[in-house]
């Protein structure tokens, strides 16, 4: 591939621009050309200009471009706009072009005729996108684009707009200039190659919260108390005019299709909830991130290291404009310059970037996502060789990152400590099963959910040791001890893994409950095997063989906790009387 990037300064200097182009052709072999057009000048009749022209001099050529928070040019941030042209060298090598209107209620519609273009296109190995997305939630789109097959490469971004009284535009030959539309770009053929990666350089730091209530872009709640309340209490950051710029190295962090996604709030609202830059999910575990240069030129580093054994003709670069204002003009560079050290880079600042991994098509948000395209089998140059400047990348450690590194293991150690409290608040210190107190509250709140599902079976088994009084009598304390180890051991294994409903505990001395939301005949059946299976036991130091006597009962609509445990305490009691070692149903 061949690729020219300059900057488009009127038209009289974009048509030499384009006749030095139309030169070059002559005197090489040349198949597809493709021209992208990225302006963070909202400006259509200039933008309609550029696309006229290359309409008249190159009339073959296909040309693709949107709005943008600033523009990459040979690895360098640019303010003016930036045309990028590319010529395919390999006859194999496929590009083409469509463009629909979008919006929320076409979103999933368009993606299947995207789909269906596919099927009938299997050259197809890469689709490139320009997407407006301005207050639009991108979660059916992205699902829907999951679905094309697993070898097709997705990137992209989303169009931005400075100017609040504009929106973001995207325009190519397929269609006009718009304001609700997508652009897609397939490419493929079997001398194409392509990789793709994403890289953010923030990492988690501190607490975790439950996101308990999210809706779209707006994130309502964590850990039940509206979201902005974790910025002010952990951070100190107020809910003012420097609000975005204060978050802006502080974005969350969670999992989402099994990657690590960043979403930044832009805004805090007066209920205080958080306006985020895209959806994010409810009931997923979300911590706050920062944003350490050093850790970033780290990530960048290794990344370009990858793509330098590639080889690639050419570099892609998706950047979210939260990493433009968080490096500043001056700074923002230092991550995408390196690797033009590579190969021909550029690209925009996006309103938010989408790749696909593992499946999956994300939209993520503060990262950067790289796709490094090749035709033909790699060169492996020896010059070739991915460069970060000393001033750029000094080696040494910041101190914002020992730091963040020091918080984290502090919080890590704390979070340990705070599930040993919590479990020794529930548990049972000689058997470390629930405590009677746990037993409890579990019983009664499966009887408060029992009143939404009353068709669902709950039963209750309780189980005494025979003649414990003797063991400790004869044998000592420590050999009773050894026996309701024994007992306690047979009930936890005997608890399903898989149905974390069933709950055992010590009700007191060497009275056992088990809470089993299974039919009566299940649980009378499990209350069988563990008297046989205990029974079998032999303890040590003349203990010998013991026995438990068990009671088993189920639920009866409307009764409450005390009624249903007096029940199975009966049932207990009657299993005494008979005879012992035998289990008894009421």
């Amino acid at each position: 591939m061949k690729q020219f990037q300059f900057i488009y300064e009127n038209q009289n200097q974009f048509h030499e621009e384009l006749i030095k182009i139309r030169q070059w052709q002559k005197t090489h072999i040349t198949f597809c050309t493709i021209f992208q057009i990225f302006s963070e000048l909202l400006n259509q009749d200039i933008l309609s200009a550029i696309c006229q022209i290359i309409e008249k001099e190159l009339p073959e050529a296909l040309y693709a471009g949107c709005s943008t928070n600033g523009n990459i040019m040979d690895g360098c941030v640019e303010t003016k706009i930036v045309v990028v042209c590319t010529m395919t060298e390999y006859p194999s090598t496929q590009i083409e072009l469509v463009q629909f209107p979008l919006n929320a209620r076409n979103a999933v519609a368009v993606v299947q005729k995207i789909i269906a273009m596919v099927e009938k296109r299997p050259w197809v190995k890469a689709i490139e996108m320009l997407v407006t997305i301005r207050g639009m939630s991108m979660t059916d789109f992205c699902e829907e684009l999951g679905k094309l097959p697993e070898q097709i490469k997705v990137f992209g971004g989303g169009a931005f707009s400075s100017d609040m009284d504009n929106e973001a535009c995207v325009f190519s030959k397929n269609g006009n200039y718009s304001t609700e539309a997508a652009v897609f770009l397939m490419m493929g053929g079997e001398d194409l190659h392509l990789t793709t990666m994403h890289l953010t350089g923030w990492k988690p730091l501190g607490k975790k919260f439950l996101v308990t209530r999210a809706e779209g872009s707006i994130l309502y709640e964590l850990d039940g108390k509206p979201a902005y309340d974790a910025y002010y209490k952990y951070l100190n950051i107020r809910n003012d005019e420097h609000f975005f710029s204060n978050t802006l190295e502080f974005p969350f962090f969670y999992e989402h299709n099994g990657l690590n996604i960043l979403r930044a709030p832009i805004a805090s609202n007066a209920d205080g909830s958080l306006t985020m830059t895209s959806d994010i999910e409810e009931n997923v575990v979300a911590r706050i991130a920062y944003g350490d240069p050093w850790t970033i030129l780290e990530h960048i580093r290794r990344s370009g290291h990858k793509i330098q054994e590639f080889q690639p003709d050419l570099i892609r670069v998706y950047s979210c404009a939260a990493r433009r204002t968080f490096w500043g003009m001056d700074e923002v560079s230092k991550e995408t310059q390196p690797f033009q050290s590579i190969a021909p880079t550029s690209g925009f600042y996006t309103s938010g970037e989408f790749l696909r991994t593992n499946g999956y098509v994300n939209q993520h948000n503060v990262t950067l996502v790289i796709a490094a395209v090749r035709e033909g089998e790699p060169a492996f140059s020896e010059s070739l060789e991915f460069k970060m400047h000393e001033e750029q990348f000094s080696g040494k450690v910041s101190m914002i990152n020992r730091l963040a590194t020091f918080i984290e293991a502090a919080t890590e150690e704390l979070e340990e400590a705070n599930k040993k409290l919590e479990f020794m608040a529930v548990s049972d210190g000689l058997t470390q099963l629930y405590n009677r107190r746990e037993i409890e509250r579990r019983i009664k709140l499966k009887l408060r959910e029992s009143t939404r599902h009353p068709e669902k079976p709950l039963c209750l088994i309780m189980l005494d040791i025979d003649d414990f009084k003797q063991v400790n009598d004869i044998y000592g304390h420590k050999e009773g001890d050894n026996v309701i180890i024994g007992l306690s051991s047979l009930l936890r294994k005997g608890i399903p893994e898989h149905n974390p409903d069933v709950a055992v505990g010590r009700w007191g001395g060497e009275e056992f409950m088990l809470l089993v939301p299974y039919p009566l005949e299940y649980a009378k059946k499990a209350a069988e095997h563990i008297r046989q299976d205990f029974e079998s036991i032999l303890f040590k130091s003349g203990v010998g063989h013991r026995t438990i006597s068990v009671g088993v009962t189920r639920l009866i609509p409307g009764e409450d906790s005390d009624a249903f445990c007096i029940r199975v305490d009966k049932a207990l009691y009657q299993a005494k009387e008979t005879g012992k070692n035998r289990v008894v149903v009421l």
